[in-house]
């Protein structure tokens, strides 16, 4: 479905009883971020959410995407994995053989989709450039400030316009940009992004590189920035299918080379100078749940603002999961998933990111298995895989149809995966590209993989026989919190209640390698007798919260470095922080994100006038006593 502009989503939106409209003032800085916080973490109030008084002249919609609900709303679909059924089924039609000319024909109507799909550059102005600003200013818009420790205000769901030089090929991707003054914002573009290597290409030309922000129009359009497309294929290729509609574009006023959707509902237009000096940019709340630290990034320069007459101004917030960004990555998830499987790793029958693991960071797989090795072949295959390469850990296991287990069922796959892992065999490490947002890298975006091979083994993978688990009656978590004052917490649900043989600590570090010789004296205990993994978290995360203890351990693990193997083969998994002073680790480590206490009251203060019900208290309230110090950066003796 096509949506002729973010107003005509909005409308969708309010009939399906998804929007929430919030008539009084609410300050773009900090204010609007700590209510969608408030309401993307409560799941029955979870509601796009629509800020009419923002001090500026223009709406702002925030969370529009975030939930499965609205993602398919957005999409069109009545769930996600229609798109999937889509996508499958016209790889089929146009890879099948075709044996004679009639069915050679009958394909026509296949290739005509194509080009319907394909956007088309129209003549003359578009509804995006409706109002073109006097004098072109950043600050008229609502633009953000999310965070407390966030290096300023910003474009959170910018649309970025770049081209090749050399061969004019679009991209468009998603970066954040912090806003310097009226007309200068940074561009965020990491080393791996396509954006990233236009700029280069221009440094090498010595050329002036235009760039185009779009902002709303049909949703689409916002997911289609964000999707990991192979290099060269056109995001609008993408949009048009998705909404079985062309997408319009119209030519920018001032930077004429760039093409941008002539439905939008602003359009920033400008220029990267390359060999203008580097700008300090950040910190920023991010998707991991942590601040990204600042670095040197380049400056866009500002020529133009053009908007519609009803423009709505488009935002989201990040920051500790979940948030909006979940159900972005979950329609990647069910999006890509056709593709992956068709053209890479055809045994992959279905595949999930939990939202703890913050799209990277934790993925699960399953497979048709047929033969022994195979496990390994295709974890080989997806850390190739595109934006795969970045994935930290990998879990496989069976197809439903052979492990009768749905890949959402975490309880029970759990279980089945560990049943089927012998730790020293069937558990693999790795190195390679990481995301430079991942902190816990020795090296910038370099860093350590893991993949848990979870399929039932076949008789030349298995080395030792597998024995069902029971807890040891002699087990006591009392008895090793005595022996050992370091550890403040263990949780031994998975082990206790559902048999699966895995344990949580959680362990205040106070000496080089403290982590890793407490696991070699914890395997001496009694009751450790079958227990195959055991994961190691801060002292300050709330043990008995699996959630979060998954999303600090998958952020604060390289897999490679802080891995050990203590008595009988249990595997030790160190998700601590790291420091210079216990770990020689060099990179500066980011606190988690939280809102500050004068926000904090400010919000409850104006809750009752807002018209959203009874007042929903701030999830950052949990996380304060897990911040180490204050700022973005967790300073070494914190």
């Amino acid at each position: 479905m096509a949506y002729k502009s973010l107003r005509a989503f909005i409308e969708a939106l309010e009939q399906a009883g998804e929007l929430v409209r919030i008539k009084t003032f609410v300050d773009p800085v900090l204010e609007i971020a700590e209510i969608t916080d408030r309401v993307s973490k409560t799941p029955d109030r979870n509601k796009a959410l629509l800020f009419e008084n923002t001090g500026t002249d223009f709406p702002l919609l925030i969370n529009s995407m975030g939930s499965e609900r609205r993602m398919c709303i957005a999409l069109g679909v009545n769930t996600l994995d229609d798109v999937t059924r889509d996508i499958e089924d016209l790889f089929k039609k146009l890879s099948a053989p075709k044996n004679g000319i009639l069915e050679k024909l009958a394909m026509l109507p296949q290739l005509s989709k194509f080009a319907s799909w394909m956007p088309k550059v129209i003549s003359g102005r578009g509804a995006c450039q409706e109002v073109v600003m006097e004098k072109p200013d950043l600050d008229k818009l609502p633009i953000l400030k999310c965070w407390p420790e966030d290096g300023g205000r910003f474009i959170t769901l910018p649309a970025i316009h770049t081209k090749d030089p050399n061969n004019g090929i679009r991209n468009i991707g998603m970066y954040r940009m912090q806003v310097f003054d009226s007309t200068m914002t940074g561009m965020h573009w990491h080393k791996h992004k396509v954006s990233a290597r236009h700029f280069n290409e221009y440094k090498k030309l010595g050329k002036r590189m235009p760039v185009a922000v779009a902002l709303g129009g049909d949703p689409v359009y916002t997911y289609s920035a964000t999707a990991p497309l192979p290099e060269n294929v056109d995001e609008y290729m993408l949009a048009g299918f998705l909404r079985k509609k062309k997408v319009e574009l119209v030519r920018c006023i001032t930077q004429p080379e760039l093409e941008v959707p002539a439905d939008a509902d602003f359009i920033i237009e400008g220029y990267v100078e390359p060999d203008e000096d580097l700008i300090w940019e950040g910190p920023f709340g991010d998707h991991t749940g942590y601040y990204s630290l600042p670095d040197f990034y380049p400056r866009f320069h500002v020529t133009a603002i053009t908007h519609r007459k009803d423009a709505v101004y488009p935002a989201t917030i990040v920051g500790i999961p979940p948030q909006e960004d979940a159900w972005l990555g979950k329609a990647t998830e069910r999006i890509f998933l056709a593709p992956i499987k068709m053209t890479m790793v055809p045994e992959i029958t279905d595949m999930n990111m939990p939202v703890e693991g913050v799209f990277h960071n934790l993925v699960i797989t399953a497979i048709n298995k047929e033969y022994a090795g195979q496990g390994p072949k295709v974890m080989n295959a997806m850390w190739g895989a595109g934006q795969m390469m970045f994935n930290k850990i990998l879990v496989l296991t069976d197809s439903v149809a052979a492990s009768g287990i749905k890949i959402d069922d975490y309880k029970a796959l759990t279980k089945y995966v560990i049943d089927n892992v012998n730790p020293v065999t069937d558990i693999y490490f790795s190195q390679g590209p990481m995301d430079v947002l991942d902190h816990s890298c020795s090296k910038l975006g370099f860093g350590g993989k893991m993949c848990i091979d979870g399929t039932k083994k076949t008789e030349e993978e298995i080395s030792t026989p597998f024995v069902p688990f029971k807890l040891q009656p002699d087990f006591s978590v009392k008895n090793m919190m005595a022996v050992y004052p370091e550890v403040i917490g263990i949780n031994e649900k998975l082990a206790k209640e559902w048999e699966i043989p895995v344990l949580f600590v959680s362990v205040k570090k106070e000496r080089p390698h403290h982590v890793s010789e407490l696991h070699q004296q914890l395997c001496q205990q009694p009751g450790l007798d079958g227990i195959k993994i055991i994961l190691y978290v801060e002292h300050t995360v709330k043990i008995n919260d699996i959630a979060d203890v998954l999303w600090r351990f998958c952020n604060n693990l390289d897999p490679k470095r802080d891995n050990f193997f203590g008595g009988s083969n249990i595997l030790g998994l160190d998700g601590t922080r790291k420091t210079k002073k216990l770990d020689n680790f060099d990179r500066p480590w980011p606190n988690i994100i939280v809102g500050n206490d004068e926000t904090i009251a400010a919000v409850d203060k104006k809750w009752s006038q807002l018209g959203m019900g009874e007042i929903i208290f701030s999830p950052s309230l949990r996380y304060k006593t897990q911040l180490y110090g204050g700022g973005a950066t967790v300073l070494d003796s914190e």
